[in-house]
């Protein structure tokens, strides 16, 4: 066994374990001399990169760590410690769920979300380890490499002796087989149970405009995939340099291939903000944020009020003269293709100042079939919707929400499990999913664009769905009210940004407490704020100009719109084939030994 540099006698691992001067490890708080402390600070760190902290850098260290802190574990171990990290992680990240203003259900669904979420960086790290091609996870430690029984620290030297005896392209191919399987985990969590795409590791580098720009081939996934490989390198490095100081240069080589890749993404996003047009023709927009409390939404007895306060701020935002008026997600307390005071209300306005309106709203159909004697309808499907109305107040077009929110707008098993229904502020006001993209064409204004609401904007494949040719940009309603002047909107507002980027068009978000903006198509925010105010949540109204096809021009399609998640479904295929390969090789070496 080579010996121990002298350096990394005051390090917290090796043979030189918690050897810091005049410090007995085993006086040590128990936390510090396990693997808990690295996989928690993993966790937070990996929080920490999205906002409202946006530490962006610390994005390409957090995976890293949290393999760090499962080295030497066995299988066991290291799924509970990728727990534990991933736990860490989204108890902080989604903690604005407590902010929802019916705290049985806010507790429950913030340690039910937090604990499913988790079981990705989990299972995550347990098979990344599964794939290093010595078989670090779960190796005995040689007696005279753990001279102390202090838990992760105790195994690094032997984890690292292990870890230099693959070649330098066995850790090449892991590192890259590490970001692939964390890009293999998003696309999953993207789809299972209806999915919940938030917070992509990709989103934490939102305001690095040079980087995002891959989005428009990769999709959010190509980023998340070279923040892991960096971060791998990284763990790669720091391990040849903790074992071999006096190799300047030998450490370098564990992160020449993805800063490369980095620095070629990055000239490619140089290039693409250089070369970036708007269009010559613009639409002025007007978006109201009337923040209305959910409190007052859920109460049936404020609807007149809220209802009047919101035509009186449209009245002073219709001053500005906009071409298009805009209200968000669940503005209109009753739904307007059945409420005839709504319905008034609402085309006297677009009729008295000529403006093309667009609002979200609840709608009802029947259900087919379910009629009566007489024909009236026995049951309704209902859905949370968009409408867009002409300056003659006539409803020119609709779009019903496809992808709901669980537990806040339906409840899984109901039928089945009816109890459910007590734990979420919905009952039995289930919504009904939409079937399709249906984009509203403003024939008068010759502007077409699609919308997207709630937190269907962080879907990916959903936002490329709703995208054609002729489309001139993506619109957001949605209602942030359930969570109060939290991070959400701000979270929420980054995930959103990547549509435009891998699309190629602006996207337009009207909020009803924040962020109400608009985003061009290579991630920039327009309209943050109100005025010199850094407030993003009370209630206003924001102008804008947003840039359009000119008269029959068609729009250039990115890579990703043609051609959808190839990134992602790629990198899905190589994890297949090398966890396949791995638990198949470790099957046949076992019968071989028997």
């Amino acid at each position: 066994m080579e010996s121990i540099p002298s350096f990394a006698k005051v390090l917290p691992f090796g043979n030189g374990i918690g050897k810091l001067p005049g410090v007995n490890p085993f006086l040590l708080p128990k936390v510090l001399r396990s693997r808990a402390a690295p996989a928690i600070v993993a966790g937070l760190l990996l929080a920490a990169s999205f906002p409202k902290l946006e530490l962006a850098g610390v994005a390409w260290v957090a995976p890293g760590l949290m393999l760090l802190a499962a080295a030497g574990a066995n299988p066991r171990q290291t799924f509970k410690i990728g727990y534990l990290a991933g736990s860490a992680h989204y108890l902080a990240s989604l903690s604005w769920l407590l902010f929802i203003p019916f705290p049985a259900g806010a507790i429950a669904g913030w340690l039910a979300l937090s604990a499913y979420l988790a079981l990705y960086p989990a299972v995550w790290v347990w098979l990344c380890w599964r794939l290093f091609p010595i078989g670090i996870a779960g190796q005995a430690v040689r007696a005279e490499e753990r001279p102390m029984a202090c838990g992760w620290s105790s195994g690094f030297l032997a984890v690292a002796n292990r870890f230099l005896a693959a070649s330098w392209s066995q850790r090449a191919v892991w590192a890259f087989c590490c970001a692939a399987l964390w890009v293999t985990l998003e696309m999953v969590a993207a789809r299972f149970l209806t999915g919940f795409p938030w917070n992509f590791l990709g989103v934490s580098q939102y305001k690095i405009l040079p980087l995002i720009q891959i989005a428009s081939v990769t999709g959010v996934y190509g980023i998340s995939f070279l923040v892991v490989w960096v971060s791998a390198g990284l763990l790669s490095a720091a391990v040849v340099l903790a074992r071999r100081p006096l190799a300047h240069r030998i450490w370098l080589a564990e992160v020449v291939l993805p800063l490369l890749a980095a620095a070629s993404v990055i000239g490619f996003g140089v290039r693409r903000l250089s070369d970036f047009q708007p269009g010559q023709r613009t639409l002025k927009v007007t978006l109201v944020q009337p923040s209305i409390p959910q409190t007052l939404i859920w109460n049936p007895k404020e609807n007149t009020n809220r209802f009047d306060r919101l035509i009186r701020l449209s009245e002073a935002a219709l001053a500005t003269k906009p071409d298009l008026l805009i209200w968000p997600e669940a503005a209109v307390p009753n739904m307007l293709r059945y409420d005839s005071h709504t319905f008034a209300a609402v085309t006297n306005l677009v009729r008295t100042h000529k403006v093309w309106m667009i609002l979200g709203a609840d709608d009802a159909e029947p259900k087919h079939g379910l009629t009566g004697a007489a024909g009236e309808a026995r049951d309704y499907d209902f859905f949370n919707s968009s409408f867009a109305l002409d300056p003659n107040g006539n409803i020119v077009g609709a779009y019903q929400k496809r992808r709901l929110v669980i537990f806040g707008e339906y409840v899984p098993l109901a039928r089945w499990l009816p109890f459910l229904k007590h734990l979420t502020p919905i009952g039995d006001n289930a919504f009904t999913p939409g079937k399709s993209p249906t984009p509203h064409r403003l024939a008068g204004l010759g502007v077409t664009l699609s919308v997207l609401i709630c937190f269907e904007d962080t879907f990916p494949l959903l936002a490329r769905e709703s995208v054609a040719e002729d489309t001139d940009f993506l619109l957001n309603l949605t209602n942030n009210g359930w969570f109060g002047e939290s991070a959400s909107q701000w979270q929420h507002a980054a995930n959103g940004l990547f549509r435009a980027v891998e699309n190629g068009l602006p996207l337009v978000r009207c909020a009803n407490n924040g962020l109400t903006c608009w985003v061009d198509a290579l991630g920039r925010m327009h309209e943050v704020y109100f005025g010199d105010s850094r407030d993003i949540y009370g209630p206003g109204f924001k102008t804008a100009q947003i840039p359009l096809l000119s008269p029959g021009q068609g729009r250039e399609l990115t890579f990703y719109a043609r051609h959808g998640d190839w990134f992602g479904w790629s990198c899905v295929g190589w994890a297949v084939l090398a966890v396949g390969s791995s638990f198949t090789g470790r099957r046949q070496k076992s019968i071989g030994s028997a």
